[in-house]
């Protein structure tokens, strides 16, 4: 049992939870190497490390980290900061990361329904592919709505719950 910088972490146990957490990320659909540096980040106390902590900790290549979190970034899920006084950067997880992740899903939504509206025009309405077009724009247009009523939801919930940020 090793521990961490002193700080009485068992690092054996952290890597395992680091890999079975990305892995689970993996089957829900995000790429295996964002995965692991998004577990990294969230499973540090501080929820921020550098390209070289995270890459030690994960060994991986500095390439590989860049485009993880590059990716990480694209979908919010990650900010990178820089280190006041250095050039180096700090990628950090904030506690409302999936909250600013499914806000961002909003606007990806709201093209998936110009497009589907565009063919449900070019296909008609009464045609059987006009009614899978209109019905998933239906669905779309019903998940828009309550996922922002969701949100809204979960801001008080997380207030009551942990307080103000």
């Amino acid at each position: 049992m090793t521990d961490s910088a002193g700080d009485g972490r068992d690092t054996e146990a952290v890597s395992r939870f680091v890999e079975s957490f990305a892995a689970q990320l993996v089957e829900a659909g995000l790429p295996r190497m964002p995965a692991r540096v998004f577990a990294a980040l969230l499973s540090s106390d501080e929820g921020s490390m550098t390209s070289v902590e995270l890459g030690e900790q994960l060994r991986i290549s500095p390439a590989a980290v860049s485009g993880a979190v590059r990716y990480l970034a694209q979908q919010h899920m990650v900010s990178r900061e820089r280190e006041p006084g250095s050039r180096r950067e700090r990628y950090r997880v904030h506690g409302n990361q999936w909250y600013a992740a499914l806000t961002n899903r909003e606007a990806v939504i709201k093209r998936w329904e110009g497009a589907l509206r565009e063919g449900v025009a070019s296909l008609g309405a009464d045609t059987p592919a006009g009614r899978r077009m209109a019905e998933t724009l239906a669905f779309f247009e019903f998940v828009e709505v309550e996922i922002v009523a969701m949100m809204e939801r979960w801001r008080v919930h997380r207030e009551k719950t942990f307080g103000q940020e």
